[in-house]
């Protein structure tokens, strides 16, 4: 190190506490990075890779973005994943001997960032901590823009996987034992950012946030990652809330296999909301009650009087129409108020920031009117702790403009009234410049120029500017020359002098006294932050109440009940998204009943007909009246669910090197482990990744291992008729099918799901509807009519599948001597053809390419 320059050297120390971020070193009007930085940072934004003289021998690598424009640098890194570590000059140049001091004042990280492209305004953006400790998992959670924190433990691997990926969240802190195994799965699956810190102490500044929190692993839990945020932010957290502790119990489980397949936040293929429940239900109106939607439908409930409790107030909503309209007017105007509170705290609030603030206040009285006008216990209740801060809205009110600037250091910010010594200030400037303006008049009648005119810039100061054209009129030493320019002369007089001392000395106070008015404006904010937090949740509850209500009434949904036997009947049930995709044509509905009698519906029918739509409607209804929403159906009696699973849809898990089938498998594995008697189970075409009677094999054996060991409401597709025996089989199975009707060779799917087996697949109908090519469709007939008449000459695999649970056959008195048959040698065209027969490897082909194998094979045998 000895070989670069003082400020290279410089900069390698603080790299050295930063390794894991970019370090954006601030020099001059410039952030600048240099060595694997500078080569990265090129790559990553795209911008010039250049280099200059650090003193050894060879050129250091270098690049750099102006500071005013870094935020846009800064997001970009942020979204891949990058942590940026901000250093700034900590003393100024002019006093600063040799080097000038220069200090991390923040790193910026996925899980910490506050503002800017990288926040989603309708998503939390959590930053998590995990300690294992005495193979006990803790968990905890914060949202650094809102100040929330949650604490939970967690009691598997697979939990945290779902936790993580349920929540969202962006950064993990962890400490350096942590599995290296478990990071590589979080990693691949959650595609989080890990930061690492050993400290746990808790500090006597915190404590007040884990006052509730009594477990010494969670308590470590928690300290791990407010260390963390203290040592990286470098600011006050004054805004965090005390810690809450969460039950995994509490809430209806829906792991991350399931939430993907239900497109409950987004889409399976385009990944983005439209198209997903969360698309459909959102009809909130600020940004902090989208976020609590997500919330609740991430973890819908499990407590009847709690759903109840939402219920009754949606319906309250929907029996109160224009008053629903006039909060939701209401409404638009309340900004983010938990967002608001969180910028107050960090320090990075302006001017514009605390009128939205001062706006959201004033809506609070007449919101709380309302609210407990609609006279319903629920109303009543949150009515009364609605807190309108009307000292904070009237300190406002007298402290910022209406139109602030974006920058809280160039003034213009406090209205006049709020400091006598602003005031004052204000005064010398303006009536100097008033007398400024009057003096012009005056030099004008007095030298008779009337392009005579005074000015001011930076360097000079006021000046009188006169064309040279007029300097003739001017008498002897009447000005005192300042500045000579092509076409003019600037002068000065003793008068201006002094009047220019008083007003810019006023205008230089103005802006240092507005900034330090502000701030301390700013801290006066910073008492009511709890209250404006408090006030955020009740706002948010009641958006996303009223925004069920109006999603309710918009799609005619209807209230749900609860059933205590388990029992769930839906009555002109339909998929809410897919009504709504649909828009204009006719939504075609279907009823759905289950009982302790018929706890596993067999679903048959051809592909396209609806049966994994209909399998995806019963959940969705189910979450929908768990999170407290009213539901797509003419009437709906459900049990309570504690778990949803589904294995629906097919896709390779590309990034664990895993094949359709084994994520099939292990989705399927899932279910079976943790179900219980009070879930549901959604298994769509189990098997059909592997060869058929492995698939109707392994099909068969899951349903009969649901059927007598978990008792969970299940709804089980499948294209094996062969398993509709089992209607006869097992008590609580019952097959129904989904309608479609042959007219004129053509298949016409009919959506509409009854009672009994399907008849036949219609897969080459379907494979028609796709606009195959006519002779493939011709010879796919063949094959199926060649196959169906060979298969009625054997055992047909019912009869194997019964044989299977048949007793052994009685005894016989005598024994008998086994018939010895001499066998025949195959001929040598036989033999080819068995060889031929050994060497194909099923498993590896799709069902037509077997057929069409196996066809070829029994023609050289003829």
């Amino acid at each position: 190190m000895a070989a670069y320059t003082p400020m290279i050297q410089q900069y390698l120390k603080i790299k050295a506490e930063y390794k894991d971020a970019f370090l954006f070193f601030r020099l001059g009007d410039f952030y600048e990075m240099f060595f694997e930085d500078a080569i990265n940072a090129s790559q990553v934004l795209e911008i010039t890779l250049t280099s200059r003289d650090g003193g050894s021998e060879e050129r250091i690598p270098m690049c750099g973005v102006p500071h005013h424009s870094a935020a846009g640098y800064i997001e970009q890194l942020i979204d891949k994943g990058y942590k940026v570590a901000i250093c700034e000059q900590t003393e100024d140049p002019k006093q600063a001997k040799g080097v000038v001091r220069r200090e991390v004042v923040q790193l910026i990280t996925p899980g910490t960032v506050m503002d800017g492209k990288a926040i989603e305004e309708k998503e939390n953006n959590y930053i998590a901590s995990v300690t294992v400790s005495d193979a006990r998992i803790g968990l905890a959670l914060t949202d650094l823009t809102t100040g929330e924190n949650l604490t939970a433990f967690i009691p598997t691997f697979h939990d945290l996987l779902n936790e993580i990926y349920s929540v969202g969240a962006k950064e993990i802190v962890i400490s350096e034992n942590f599995s290296k195994e478990w990071e590589k799965q979080l990693k691949d699956r959650c595609q989080v950012t890990f930061s690492y810190e050993e400290e746990t102490k808790i500090t006597s500044e915190f404590s007040i946030l884990i006052e509730e929190i009594k477990d010494e692993c969670l308590q470590q839990t928690v300290a791990r990652l407010i260390h963390y945020l203290k040592r990286t932010q470098k600011r006050s957290l004054d805004h965090l809330q005390a810690v809450q502790l969460y039950e995994l119990d509490e809430t209806l489980k829906i792991d991350f296999f399931s939430k993907k397949n239900l497109e409950l936040t987004e889409t399976i293929r385009a990944k983005g909301k439209k198209g997903s429940l969360i698309w459909l239900l959102d009809e909130t109106k600020t940004a902090m009650g989208a976020r609590l939607l997500k919330q609740w439908i991430d973890k819908p409930l499990v407590s009847e009087k709690k759903i109840e409790e939402r219920l009754n107030m949606v319906e309250t909503f929907i029996g109160h129409y224009f008053e629903r309209e006039d909060f939701r007017t209401l409404l638009k105007e309340v900004y983010d108020l938990e967002r608001l509170a969180g910028r107050v705290a960090f320090g990075n609030v302006n001017a514009r920031d605390l009128n939205q603030l001062k706006k959201s206040l004033e809506q609070v009285p007449e919101i709380k009117e309302l609210i407990e006008s609609l006279n319903s216990d629920y109303s009543k209740s949150i009515a009364k702790r609605l807190d309108p801060c009307e000292e904070l809205t009237s300190i406002l009110g007298q402290a910022i403009v209406e139109e602030p600037p974006l920058t809280i250091k160039e003034g213009n910010i406090i209205k006049d009234g709020y400091s006598g010594k602003l005031d004052e200030y204000r005064y010398i400037s303006r009536n100097g410049k008033q007398w400024i303006a009057e003096l012009e008049q005056q030099e004008r009648q007095k030298t008779g120029i009337k392009s005579l005119k005074i000015g001011y810039n930076r360097v000079f100061g006021y000046y009188i500017e006169v064309t040279r054209a007029n300097l003739h009129l001017l008498a002897e030493g009447q000005y005192e020359r300042k500045q000579t320019l092509t076409n003019a002369e600037r002068f000065v007089t003793p008068d201006l002098k002094e009047k220019e001392s008083l007003i810019l000395e006023a205008e230089e106070k103005i802006v240092g006294l507005e900034y330090d008015l502000f701030v301390e404006l700013r801290e006066k904010v910073k008492t009511f932050i709890p209250r404006l937090q408090e006030l955020a949740k009740l706002l948010s509850e009641l958006d996303v109440l009223q925004c069920f209500a109006t999603v309710s009434e918009k799609r005619h949904y209807t209230k749900p009940s609860f059933s205590k036997a388990g029992e769930l009947f839906i009555k002109d049930g339909r998929h809410p998204v897919v009504e709504k995709v649909m828009d204009a044509q006719e939504y075609v509905p279907n009823d759905c009943t289950m009982s302790e009698y018929r706890n596993i519906l067999l679903i048959t029918g051809p592909n396209m007909s609806g049966k994994s739509t209909y399998m995806r409607q019963i959940a969705l209804t189910a979450i929908l009246a768990q999170i407290g929403c009213f539901v797509p159906a003419e009437e709906a009696s459900l049990p309570i669910f504690d778990q949803i699973f589904t294995r629906i849809g097919a896709a390779d898990d590309l990034i664990s090197g895993q094949s359709t089938f084994m994520v099939e498998m292990l989705e399927a594995k899932n279910a079976i482990v943790h179900a219980t008697g009070r879930s549901l189970i959604l298994f769509d075409e189990i098997g059909r990744g592997t060869s058929t009677y492995d698939g109707m094999a392994l099909a068969q054996a899951m349903i009969e291992y649901i059927h007598e060991h978990i008792g969970a409401k299940t709804l089980f597709s499948t294209h094996y008729h062969e398993l509709t025996v089992l209607e006869a089989e097992l008590k609580t199975l019952k097959n129904v099918h989904v309608q479609a009707i042959e007219e004129h060779g053509k298949v016409v799917f009919l959506h509409k799901i009854e009672e009994g087996a399907a008849d036949k697949s219609y897969g080459i109908h379907v494979a028609e509807l796709a606009e195959l090519p006519d002779v493939l469709i011709a010879r796919a007939k063949e094959i199926l009519d060649h196959f169906e008449s060979e298969s009625k000459k054997e055992t047909p695999v019912t009869e194997v599948v019964k044989e299977t649970k048949e007793p052994e056959a009685q005894l016989s008195f005598f024994t008998e001597e086994p018939v010895k048959q001499k066998a025949s040698q195959p001929s040598k065209k036989e033999q080819a053809i068995l060889e031929q027969l050994k060497s194909i490897n099923l498993l590896e082909m799709t069902p037509l390419d077997a057929m069409n194998e196996l066809y070829q094979l029994q023609k050289k045998l003829k």
